[in-house]
């Protein structure tokens, strides 16, 4: 039997139209072996949670700059539980104060990347992390 690819979006929620280290991230996700979908520039929450349901993704990946973080996380986090999707590993980098890192975990956010993390990193914390019903391929 083949396994899929572990599945990950990238999304750039919020109104920040700054979108080169999503793109980087989305490439080395790419290159470690892992599909891949961006979502592109200014999502919401709403756009964020039904894409990542229409797409089965394992893993959610948001690159917020814009100091909006609580206020997305929360919502995105909110909409993940309506839909019953709680087994999605919700991944945040950006921008993000040290100081939110415990309210943001307890909303549900699996790991905060902050800028000079290396992509090796994140990918090794994705295999090491993703929640599937089958062993992940990479």
């Amino acid at each position: 039997m083949v396994e899929r690819k572990i599945r990950v979006l990238v999304a750039k929620p919020g109104l920040d139209g700054h979108d080169r280290g999503a793109k980087v991230i989305a490439r080395a996700l790419r290159d470690a072996g892992m599909e891949v979908i961006y979502t592109g520039l200014r999502q919401t929450p709403e756009m964020i949670a039904a894409a990542a349901e229409q797409e089965d993704a394992d893993v959610i990946g948001l690159s917020i700059l814009s100091g909006a973080h609580m206020t997305i996380c929360r919502r995105l986090m909110d909409l993940l539980r309506e839909k019953n999707m709680t087994d999605v590993l919700v991944l945040l980098g950006g921008t993000i104060p040290e100081a939110d890192f415990p309210a943001l975990r307890a909303m549900g956010i699996a790991e905060i990347f902050l800028p000079g993390t290396s992509t090796q990193q994140i990918v090794d914390y994705i295999r090491q992390h993703v929640r599937r019903g089958q062993p992940a391929q990479t």
